[in-house]
């Protein structure tokens, strides 16, 4: 008898368009629990910028891959689809319907399509001369390093903003340890057979989305961002790659007295409407998404229309 592909639920979307809420509302109906598709939120003391759901909502519906790394700690797409493979295995051994949320396009692509990892383990002493050479490039400031990446792997570098220092020296050190360009790597089409997966996504209209998203940096920095921001200064994580997440970013100047948070709050609003627009794009060109319009489909309906969806599919495996 075939084994049953454990069922998996995927949300994503922009930024500000509702995620946490829908999945807290289809968690309860569907006995889920959720994980998080986030880059930033499995950082501790990271919380308002990073826009996790409460302590509240945590207690009422058991989440992953929150709060469980330091500011200065390293994670990347393969550490994600590592853990979620762990979380997926444990809540599905529960009787539970694991629910992943997040807005981390890499991230979901690396766990849901057949997305192949260079084996990247070295030699000790080649590894020890990588480590060398990417030392020697720690003293270049971003625009340099992007500069560098540039020289020989322009694809890799018009794909990396110059302030995403953490992806750019991911390229780079992909380079110096397979000899092969990071842009060359084969593109994945086929979803993972891994897992009977339901991917949704929720949109709205971009006006909507913006006049949302305004809404919630006017929220954050109400509910104190420019002191959490303020803290983490102060414990040393400043010049950490986390820091450069839109919403701490823009507030570090703030604390650092070269802007005031008037201005800060402009660019944070502008990053942030640019962001969702990215995301949008890479969603819509790289997933094969099952949409739901916010403005146009109430909540309950989504909800509703996704356990249907869930239903039918154990239906039609039950009969296979």
């Amino acid at each position: 008898m075939r084994r049953k592909k454990p069922l998996l639920i995927v949300i994503v979307g922009p930024t500000a368009v509702g995620k946490t809420e829908l999945s807290i509302n289809l968690a309860q109906q569907v006995n889920g629990e959720i994980i998080s598709g986030d880059s930033m939120q499995v950082y501790k003391g990271m919380d308002i910028g990073t826009a996790k759901a409460s302590i509240e909502e945590r207690k009422e519906i058991p989440h992953y891959m929150i709060d469980i790394l330091n500011p200065d700690d390293t994670f990347s797409a393969f550490d994600f689809k590592v853990r979620a493979e762990r979380y997926i295995n444990d809540i599905t051994a529960k009787g539970k319907v694991p629910i992943i949320v997040g807005g981390t396009g890499l991230y979901i692509q690396s766990l849901i399509y057949d997305y192949q990892f260079e084996n990247e383990d070295l030699p000790r002493e080649r590894q020890i001369k990588v480590n060398r050479k990417m030392e020697e490039l720690s003293n270049y400031d971003c625009n340099q390093l992007h500069q560098y990446l540039k020289s020989f792997d322009p694809k890799s570098a018009e794909q990396i903003h110059p302030n995403n220092r953490q992806r750019t020296e991911r390229a780079i050190e992909y380079y110096f340890k397979t000899k092969k360009l990071l842009s060359s790597r084969k593109k994945i089409q086929h979803m993972s057979e891994n897992y009977d997966t339901l991917l949704i996504g929720m949109e709205m209209s971009r006006d909507i989305l913006y006049e949302r998203i305004n809404k919630r940096v006017d929220i954050m920095l109400t509910h104190g961002l420019l002191n959490e921001v303020n803290g983490l200064v102060r414990q040393g994580y400043e010049n950490c790659q986390s820091m450069q997440a839109i919403g701490y970013k823009e507030i570090v100047p703030v604390v650092k007295g070269n802007e005031t948070l008037e201005e800060a709050t402009i660019k944070l609003k502008r990053n942030s409407r640019r962001y969702a627009k990215r995301q949008m794009t890479w969603f819509k060109n790289q997933l094969n998404v099952v949409w739901y319009d916010r403005e146009k489909t109430s909540l309950n309906s989504m909800v509703n229309e996704v356990s249907a969806r869930i239903k039918q599919r154990s239906k039609n495996h039950d009969n296979n």
